[in-house]
Formats: C-alpha cells, sequence, structure tokens
C-alpha cells in the first residue's frame, strides 16, 4: 500500500495536468455512472456476507478486463483513515465512501483516469477524469468501460426506466457529467452567486472542490448535471458543456473588467498572496487555497512567472492534510500541519517571480 501511494504522490492525477481546452479556467472534466448489480439490495442493506460476494464478483470482473490491465484493486480492510482520505484529496473516491461502514472496494488505473468505487451508495460508482474542457472524450472512454464490464457483470436495469439506482435522481442512465472551474474573477467582481443561482433553474447544481456538501475553497466550483431520467447521454454531456462554455465566457468577461478597471488592486491582491506563501511560518489549508487561487489567477493573466499550471494544481492537492502526511512520512497534528504545510509552500514557490 504504501509503495503504490509514493507512486501516486510522485506523478500528477489527471485532473491536475494542467493541459487541454480551456485548462486556464476549467481544471478537470469527469463522467461518472452509477449501477447496481442485479439479484443484490442495494448497498445501504446490505448484509456483510451479501458485501464481500458483490466485491468478489466486481473483482472478477475487472481482472477479466483489457481495459483495466494496468490498474489497482484496493480492499478497504487494508485502508489507514489516512489513506481513505488520501484518495479522497485525489477525488477518486466520494465523501461518503470515505466513510468506515461495511466492506467496501476501490479500482484505480494506473494513470489514475479511471475509479471505480464498489459499494457506495450504488453498487458500482465509476469515474473516468479528463484535464480541461474535455466532456466527450471522458464520455467515450466511459462507454467504452461500462460496455465491457456489462459483459461480465448483470446490471439492475429496468426496460422502461434504464438503469436503477439506490437514488430516484439517478435513475436512467445514472450519469453524471461534472466539471471543476477555477471562478477567482467572478468571485472577486461578486458575480458568482447570481451565476450559481440561474444555473440552479436549469438543472444543473454546484459543489465545492471535495465534491457534494462541501464550500467551493480556493474559488473552485465543480458543476454537474442534476438529471438522468428521460435524456440520452449524450444529451447530458452536449447540455453541461454548454452551460459551463457559458460559465468560461462569463469568467473571462469578469478577468477582462478587472483588467481594464481594477488592475492596480487586482497586482496588488496577487503580490500580496505571493509575499504571504513565500514567507508565512503557519497556514491552515482554507488560507492556502484562498492564496494559491489569487497565485493560479495571476500566473493565468501574466503577473507572476516561473510556475506552470501542473505545478499549481499540485500545489493545491498536496497542501491537504492526507496528502501533506504522506509526502511527510509522519501523522502530524493541526499545528504540526500548519507548520510544514507553510514550509511545502515556501519550498516550491521559492523560484517564482513578479512583473
Amino acid at each position: 500500500m504504501a509503495d503504490i501511494i509514493n507512486q501516486f504522490l510522485r506523478s500528477s492525477c489527471e485532473w491536475l495536468r494542467g493541459k487541454g481546452p480551456e485548462s486556464d479556467i476549467v481544471l478537470s472534466s469527469r463522467i461518472r455512472l452509477a449501477r447496481n448489480l442485479a439479484g443484490y439490495v442495494f448497498s445501504e442493506r446490505m448484509k456483510v456476507a451479501d458485501q464481500a460476494r458483490a466485491i468478489a464478483e466486481v473483482k472478477r470482473a475487472i481482472e477479466e478486463s483489457v481495459l483495466f490491465k494496468k490498474s489497482y484493486f484496493f480492499n478497504y480492510r487494508d485502508f489507514q483513515e489516512v489513506d481513505r482520505q488520501f484518495f479522497l484529496e485525489r477525488h477518486l473516491i466520494s465523501k461518503e465512501h470515505a466513510s468506515e461502514r461495511g466492506e467496501k472496494a476501490l479500482v484505480v488505473s494506473e494513470n489514475e483516469v479511471v475509479s471505480i468505487m464498489v459499494l457506495e451508495e450504488d453498487h458500482l460508482r465509476s469515474q473516468v477524469f479528463q484535464s480541461g474542457l474535455n466532456l466527450v472524450e471522458a464520455w467515450r472512454l466511459m462507454n467504452k468501460i461500462d460496455t465491457e464490464l456489462e459483459d461480465n457483470l448483470s446490471y439492475a436495469f429496468h426496460p422502461r426506466l434504464g438503469y436503477l439506482t439506490a437514488c430516484p435522481t439517478n435513475v436512467g442512465t445514472g450519469l453524471r457529467a461534472s466539471c471543476m472551474l477555477h471562478l477567482a474573477a467572478l468571485v472577486m467582481t461578486k458575480q458568482v452567486n447570481k451565476i450559481v443561482q440561474a444555473l440552479m433553474k436549469l438543472n444543473v447544481t454546484a459543489r465545492g472542490f471535495l465534491g457534494e456538501g462541501t464550500e467551493a475553497s480556493g474559488n473552485l466550483f465543480q458543476f454537474s448535471n442534476q438529471q438522468t431520467l428521460g435524456q440520452r447521454e449524450e444529451e447530458i454531456v452536449d447540455g453541461l458543456e454548454r452551460v459551463v462554455r457559458q460559465v468560461i465566457d462569463h469568467e473571462k468577461e469578469a478577468r477582462n473588467y478587472l483588467l481594464e478597471k481594477k488592475q492596480m488592486q487586482l497586482e496588488d491582491q496577487v503580490m500580496r498572496a505571493v509575499g504571504t506563501l513565500k514567507s508565512a511560518r503557519l497556514m491552515n489549508t482554507q488560507e492556502s487555497l484562498g492564496l494559491l487561487s489569487l497565485l493560479r489567477l495571476g500566473i493565468d493573466l501574466g503577473f507572476v512567472k516561473g510556475l506552470d499550471q501542473t505545478g499549481l494544481n499540485a500545489l493545491f492537492l498536496h497542501i491537504h492534510p492526507a496528502h501533506l502526511q504522506k509526502l511527510m512520512s509522519s501523522s502530524l497534528n493541526s499545528g504540526e500541519r500548519d507548520q510544514k504545510r507553510a514550509e511545502l509552500l515556501r519550498d516550491r514557490l521559492k523560484d517564482i517571480n513578479v512583473s
């Protein structure tokens, strides 16, 4: 386990590569499918023996898969709490799946493009990640994966309703498309709440950095479709992409406004953030995310040099508690983490310069 996690630490998550269309604003695109195995009750009501049997069934399907030849299969009984938090921070599992209740498993492809949560709210929650605004490519890969798995697994399916899921909002395709956006300028110009409220009327929901039930820390917002029943997969993907492109346009307009009308104030905020990041001795996660958001905006607008998007995106991840402890190979209390986080930021940002 330790060797695999160290390997993940040395690599960059697919969703943090800093590549792909509109990657200055869109960190990642994700397609998630909810599926349940025929012949079992939903996860929440499963007995331990059935949980173990379902996990074994999924493991056999993964072992027979061509697309998962280079992947890892983890049983949660081998996880410590910090391991679950580590995978949560990398978006490979959800907050629900990170809980300690019952038997669970996790499948992760070697490059972290694909993960499958086994016995989350549904029996399988499969995810495909792509960097930048790349929903169509993520869906194409997910479609291949789902087709291959369905050859080896019997899914709960109704000819009229579609795929059956634990939550009625997922019935039908079981598909959720989402994009993670950095909307610093819309937050600074106080427009983001109006946009989020408008999107809710279009059945698009906004969540924070770690998904459902989390705040938009670091000005990072995750937008996803709310409706799956009565729509084809292609319609869901296309609909969300059109909405995300509108949000991107609003963010670009807000950045242009700040450059034209409030450039001095904007540069001052970015430079103050850089100064704090390069000199602070104690730094908590929330403050770090806020300052890194300003730094990212400064890099995107050309105020700051010496750090690319991939390196900056990695910092957004490495400052979180579990990653920090894995990097330091030590269990740290809150105060120790604040100190080590500040040290990490000073070290990683020592070579950046401002114009």
